[in-house]
């Protein structure tokens, strides 16, 4: 396996990480019984809980964009020194965004999520 499919995985797993603390910062604000039931009406999260579900949401999207460039430059034998930076960085990015937007920092947390665009948007060069 590439060390980009590994990445990948890693980044897999930091999303779901990211969605499990979602899910338990949810829990006190909301109630279990809530969260349980069908949940027919919203309840805003505000605060920490909140951040923590919108992080989860972008971590999800970063995903939906991330590993399509891996899977294609594996499919394509496109795989070099410049993708294996690229996948790193992006990951070292998202996993600061990770802790970033729940703590409330703005302006890290939007250089951070800018540099893992762009890494990512390297990727996708380097496919075509």
């Amino acid at each position: 396996m590439s060390s980009e499919l590994s990445i990948l995985a890693l980044y897999g797993i930091l999303t779901m990480v990211q969605i499990l603390v979602h899910v338990l910062t949810a829990t006190p604000p909301l109630g279990l019984p809530y969260l349980v039931g069908p949940r027919d009406e919203a309840r805003p999260l505000t605060g920490i809980p909140g951040r923590c579900k919108r992080a989860a949401e972008n971590a999800v999207t970063a995903l939906a964009l991330f590993a399509p460039a891996v899977l294609m430059l594996q499919a394509k034998g496109a795989l070099t020194p410049h993708t294996l930076l690229a996948a790193q960085v992006f990951l070292i990015m998202r996993l600061i965004y990770a802790v970033a937007y729940p703590l409330g920092t703005p302006w890290l947390r939007t250089i951070v999520w800018v540099v893992a665009f762009l890494a990512n948007l390297s990727l996708y060069l380097a496919v075509l």
